[in-house]
C-alpha cells in the first residue's frame, strides 16, 4: 500500500509534520499511514521526537498476525523453476539484462481446477483420517479394492531404490481407509517435502493475508529541502522485494520535499540473524540453491551481475541509486548498520499476499523463500529471527494440529539440510490438516503442482488418468527423492525414498506409477 501524498510538493522551507506512532514498531505489523504533504504542519520535522528501535513480537500460537494493503503493482513476468537458484539461470528469466526481474510471474496456463480437488467441507473427518494413520503405522493397513495394494507395491518395485529405505503411505479420503502403507513411520529424509510444514504452519499463524513489509527510517532533521542525517532502509524479510521497490520507495521519499541527504543510506537487516545457510548444507548448496539468507535482500541478491555475498548493503546501494534517479543526492556512500535511536518513517512498501507467496514457494519449490519464512516465524512468535527459533514455531504448530511428531525433525525449511527428517505418517497428516482448515485450504491447495500442467510437475505425468488429477508436492536431492499430495478428492498419499545416493529417474519413475495407479482407481 503506498503512502498518500498530497498533490502539490512541500516548499523547500522548514518542513514540520504531525508525528506518528513509527513504524518500526512492530506491535501487529499493521501498516502506518504516512500523512500527506500538506497534512504535515503540527510539529517540526525533528526525529527525536520519535522512536525506532527494533522490537520483536510476542504472539501466542494459533494467534494470527495480519497486514493490510497490497504491493505496488510492477510488470508481469513468467514463472520460472528452483534449482539451482533462480538468480543464477539470468538468461531464462529477463527479456532484458537489466531490466528488472519479478520474482512470482503469473501462470502461462490453467491450474486445471485445484478447488475441484475437494468439495466445500471435507468428506472424513480429521480424527479418522488420523486414526487410519495410526493403524497404518500398526501395520494394519486394509483396503476396499484388494487389488490396489498389489499394483502399488508393484509401481515402487524399481531398481536403485532401496525398498528398506522407502515409506509409503495412502489412504482413500471417501472412507479413511489405508489402501497401501510401508514403513509409514519411518524417519527419512524428505528433500523439498520440508516445505510443507513450513507452508502449513506459515498459513495457519500468519493468515493467507499477511504482507512482508520494508520500511525507510530518517535519522535526522528535514532543513528546507536537506535531510540532515541518515536513511535506514529497513527489511522484515520480504523475500520478493524487487528494484521497482526500491524505485517507488524512493518517489515517497522525494516526495517530502527532500533534494538533499548529506548523510548515508543505511541497510538495517537485524530483522533476522547474519547466518547466511541453514544447517546441515552442502557448501555448494550457498547461493547455488540459495541466495544468502538476509532480512533485507533485493532481487535474491542480484547486483552488478552477480549474487551479492552481503545483500543488505547490496540493497543500500540499489535504494541509493533510486533516490539519485528520482532527484534525491546523496552524499555518503551506503552502508550497513542497525538503526537504534529515534527516526521518522518517510516509506513503506508491503508484499503480495502470503498466498501468492506460499504459491510460488510450493510449486516452484523456491529453498530460499522457504528459508526466509522459517527464519521469519522465529522473528515473530520466537522472539529470534533464526532457522532453530523458526523450526521450534513450526514444531509447536504442526503438535497443535495433531500430526505425529515421531521421527520428525525440522532443521530447515526447505529440505536442503541433511538434517532434516519426516515420516510418510507425518506428510499425510499434514496434507489433511491444510484441507481441513477452510481458512488456509485455498491457499494450501494452491502451493501443490498440478501434474502435466505447471509447477515442477509440469513435466511429469502428462497423461491421463494421472494428468490435472494428482496435485503434489516433489522433492529431489541426491540422497532423497518424495512425492506427496492428491489424487482428486479421494486420495491422500505419500512417498519419500532415501539413497546414498538415490537414483533420481528411478525413484520418480515409481513415484509416477503409484500416482497413476491411485488416479486409475479414483
Amino acid at each position: 500500500m503506498r503512502p498518500q501524498r498530497a498533490e502539490q510538493p512541500a516548499k523547500p522551507c522548514e518542513l514540520t509534520v504531525e508525528i506518528r506512532e513509527g513504524v518500526g514498531q512492530l506491535r501487529d505489523l499493521r501498516l502506518i499511514p504516512l500523512v500527506g504533504a500538506q497534512e504535515r504542519a503540527q510539529a517540526p520535522l525533528d526525529a527525536q521526537a520519535l522512536t525506532s528501535e527494533l522490537q520483536r513480537v510476542s504472539v501466542s500460537i494459533g494467534e494470527r498476525v495480519l497486514d493490510e494493503g497490497a504491493r505496488r503493482p510492477a510488470a508481469d513476468g513468467g514463472l520460472v523453476e528452483q534449482g539451482p537458484d533462480l538468480g543464477q539461470d539470468r538468461g531464462k528469466m529477463l527479456a532484458q539484462a537489466d531490466a528488472p526481474r519479478p520474482i512470482m510471474g503469473r501462470l502461462a496456463r490453467a491450474s486445471m481446477g485445484r478447488r475441484a480437488h475437494f468439495r466445500a467441507v471435507l468428506g472424513p473427518s480429521l480424527l479418522l483420517v488420523l486414526a487410519a494413520v495410526t493403524l497404518a503405522s500398526a501395520n494394519l493397513a486394509r483396503a476396499a479394492d484388494p487389488t490396489l495394494p498389489t499394483r502399488l507395491a508393484k509401481a515402487l518395485a524399481v531398481p536403485h531404490v532401496d525398498p528398506s529405505r522407502t515409506a509409503a503411505l495412502a489412504i482413500d479420503l471417501r472412507s479413511s481407509t489405508v489402501v497401501f502403507s510401508r514403513n509409514p513411520a519411518l524417519s527419512l529424509q524428505p528433500a523439498s517435502n520440508e516445505k510443507l510444514p513450513i507452508a502449513y504452519a506459515a498459513l495457519v499463524l500468519l493468515g493467507t493475508g499477511y504482507r512482508f513489509h520494508t520500511e525507510v527510517v530518517g535519522t535526522g532533521a528535514l532543513v528546507g529541502d536537506v535531510w540532515h542525517g541518515d536513511l535506514f532502509l529497513r527489511g522484515y524479510g520480504d523475500p520478493t522485494l524487487t528494484p521497482a521497490d526500491l524505485d517507488a520507495l524512493a518517489v515517497d521519499v522525494a516526495s517530502w520535499g527532500i533534494k538533499h541527504v548529506d548523510g548515508a543510506v543505511i541497510g538495517d537487516e537485524s530483522w533476522f540473524d547474519t547466518r547466511r545457510t541453514g544447517p546441515g548444507w552442502k557448501p555448494s548448496f550457498y547461493i547455488g540453491q540459495s541466495p544468502p539468507l538476509s532480512a533485507l535482500v533485493v532481487d535474491r541478491g542480484w547486483f552488478r551481475g552477480s549474487t551479492s555475498a552481503t545483500p543488505a548493503l547490496a540493497a543500500a546501494s540499489l535504494f541509493r541509486q533510486a533516490l539519485v534517479a528520482n532527484g534525491v543526492a546523496v552524499r555518503r556512500a551506503a552502508r550497513t548498520a542497525v538503526l537504534t535511536t529515534r527516526g521518522l518513517p518517510l516509506a513503506q512498501d508491503v508484499s503480495d499476499p502470503l498466498a501468492e507467496i506460499v504459491r510460488f514457494m510450493g510449486r516452484e519449490s523456491d529453498n530460499y523463500t522457504a528459508e526466509v519464512l522459517l527464519k521469519h516465524l522465529g522473528a515473530l512468535y520466537a522472539d529470534k529471527g533464526s532457522t532453530a527459533a523458526g523450526a521450534r514455531v513450526v514444531r509447536d504448530s504442526l503438535a497443535a494440529a495433531q500430526i505425529p511428531l515421531i521421527g520428525v525433525r525440522i532443521a530447515d525449511g526447505s529440505g536442503l539440510s541433511n538434517l532434516d527428517r519426516m515420516t510418510a505418517s507425518a506428510l499425510v497428516a499434514l496434507l489433511v490438516a491444510g484441507i481441513a482448515d477452510p481458512a488456509i485450504r485455498d491457499a494450501f491447495l494452491g502451493s501443490l503442482a498440478v501434474a502435466g500442467v505447471d509447477g515442477t510437475l509440469a513435466s511429469r505425468l502428462e497423461s491421463r488418468p494421472a494428468r490435472g488429477r494428482v496435485i503434489a508436492k516433489t522433492g529431489s536431492t541426491s540422497v532423497a527423492s518424495a512425492l506427496s499430495g492428491f489424487v482428486r478428492d479421494r486420495y491422500v498419499f505419500a512417498i519419500l525414498q532415501n539413497g546414498a545416493p538415490v537414483s533420481s529417474y528411478w525413484a520418480r519413475r515409481a513415484q509416477d506409477r503409484f500416482a497413476t495407479a491411485l488416479a486409475a482407481s479414483g
